[in-house]
């Protein structure tokens, strides 16, 4: 995007919470089209994963595709939002986790806790994902993820053992 069409992302990202589907629906719209300059709304971004209206999820998601590193100040709040009841939004919160790498070493706990038991097997697969990218900084997943290896999913084990190669175990 030129500098000229910049969206206010700081509005979009308050927009995201309107009571009013249409304005989420629009802000997510405009955000997925601002690519990585929409990484200031990450959090809500992702937040609006779990929202009731299938757009909003829909644009929140092409929005998050493109979005890149969220910045280590979303680190904690996406650390809360792991634990999100809605699938999609703990998903892209393991997601941006992985993708912050090191910077999201105080997310190890949490992510370890969602290999072992979340509900949804892509959140454990993003999860194994995730404490690879992060590196040595995951060492405390090592036995997790050997657990992980073994649980009858193909591509969890793959994702797990590339995990533990990344971490060095």
């Amino acid at each position: 995007m030129s500098d000229a069409a910049s969206p206010d992302v700081a509005a979009l990202s308050k927009q995201l919470a309107s009571t009013d589907p249409e304005q989420r629906a629009a802000a997510a719209e405009l955000l997925s089209r601002a690519g990585e300059e929409a990484a200031a709304a990450a959090v809500p971004l992702v937040t609006a994963c779990g929202d009731a209206d299938e757009r909003v999820r829909e644009f929140a998601v092409a929005a998050l595709e493109d979005l890149g590193t969220p910045s280590a100040a979303d680190v904690a709040p996406l650390i809360k939002l792991v634990d999100s009841p809605h699938p999609l939004a703990a998903y892209w919160a393991v997601t941006l986790l992985g993708r912050s790498g090191k910077d999201a070493a105080d997310a190890v706990a949490v992510l370890v806790a969602s290999v072992e038991s979340s509900t949804e097997l892509s959140v454990r697969q993003r999860a194994a994902w995730a404490l690879g990218k992060i590196g040595p900084a995951a060492a405390a997943a090592r036995g997790t993820l050997k657990r992980a290896v073994g649980q009858g999913d193909e591509r969890l084990a793959r994702l797990a053992n590339e995990a533990l190669e990344a971490i060095g175990g």
